[in-house]
């Protein structure tokens, strides 16, 4: 996709308060600038959640202001950043963490401006050196299928350790490495096992012994919905929200927090550095930990709030990584996979994948 080149920034008046139609409130601006703002955001449901509950309240308490989504997942919103470095372009960028470490590491992301909202949001959010933070937090873990699980009498899986038991095999889904659940998975196997996120050997040698118990590698949210709709997968390697999209289908699962700490995924975003309307940029990141919106994101995407004065309905808490649950995420170090991820791939099509 062509990426638009945004007008120049003018001069942005003195900011004052309003709620937006979204009952969002941001900082409105007293003068009209003709500004737009290009966000480079996932596509699908989360780009019509923005142009439906959280644009139109931004751009009323920020007038003149446009905002534009550039549909994309995170690999092709980070080979645009790639491919507009040094001009004018997208603004702020929403990417998974794995790939927006790697935009910090490329020079793309600027700092975050101080504001009261940082204060509010859990460690977890926040990423080194104050370029990014994250708009939600998902958790990686297991999945289950309780229909099968019940008629084979099971006991509901309660740690990573359990996916090389025997009685998994051609029972289990798991993610390949190309995908972060499945990277995840190894570097979790890998901690549990004696090693780190710098040395992954012990983690490639668990998942040789869960190997044989892996019906398929293949991530697509279809697949695995259909695997587990035709009873033909009882485990796999998954996200709390790709869960709950599978339990709205009516799909007999579960998802399972292991013992030993689910895995941090965060939505991240950044403004992009040197933007020309950097300013409000930083209003829109804002914007989205705003308590307000936090709430949004959590129905709509299945995420977990970064900011901790979120308030939830007990039905869509009930969905999403509690409080407690987010204090006992796994971090991975994302500096170390990043620079190692092409070499472990090569390795597990090698060893694990075959």
């Amino acid at each position: 996709m062509k990426t638009v080149v945004p007008q120049t920034l003018r001069k942005l008046g003195r900011a004052a308060v309003s709620i937006g139609a979204a009952g969002l409130v941001f900082g409105a601006t007293t003068a009209h600038a003709d500004t737009t703002l290009y966000v480079g955001a996932y596509g699908g449901s989360f780009e019509q959640m923005l142009k439906k509950d959280v644009i139109p309240g931004f751009e009323r308490a920020n007038p003149g202001t446009k905002v534009v989504i550039v549909p994309g997942d995170s690999t092709t919103t980070l080979a645009k950043l790639q491919a507009q470095k040094g001009k004018a372009g997208m603004d702020v960028v929403f990417l998974d963490d794995g790939p927006m470490y790697q935009a910090i590491q490329m020079g793309f992301c600027g700092k975050l401006a101080n504001a009261p909202v940082y204060q509010d949001l859990y460690d977890i959010a926040r990423f080194k050196n104050g370029n990014a933070v994250a708009a939600g937090l998902i958790a990686t873990g297991i999945a289950y299928n309780t229909r099968l699980f019940q008629s084979k009498g099971w006991p509901a899986p309660t740690s990573w350790k359990e996916l090389s038991d025997p009685k998994y095999k051609g029972k289990l889904v798991m993610p390949s490495i190309k995908n972060t659940y499945g990277l995840h998975a190894l570097l979790v196997e890998s901690k549990l096992n004696g090693g780190s996120d710098a040395n992954i050997d012990p983690g490639f040698r668990e998942m040789e012994k869960i190997a044989p118990n892996v019906l398929s590698f293949d991530p697509s949210p279809g697949k695995i919905a259909e695997l587990f709709q035709a009873d033909e997968v009882g485990i796999a390697v998954w996200g709390n929200g790709r869960v709950q999209a599978l339990r709205q289908q009516g799909i007999p699962v579960e998802f399972v927090y292991p013992k030993e700490g689910a895995v941090a995924l965060s939505m991240a975003m950044c403004a992009v550095d040197k933007s020309a309307n950097d300013a409000l940029a930083q209003k829109f990141i804002q914007a989205i930990l705003s308590p307000q919106t936090q709430a949004i994101l959590a129905e709509s995407q299945g995420v977990a709030p970064s900011n901790k004065k979120t308030q939830l309905s007990m039905a869509v808490a009930a969905r999403v990584p509690s409080p407690a649950q987010i204090d006992k995420l796994v971090r991975v170090d994302w500096d170390i996979v990043n620079a190692k991820r092409a070499e472990w791939t090569q390795r597990w099509n090698r060893q694990i994948e075959r």
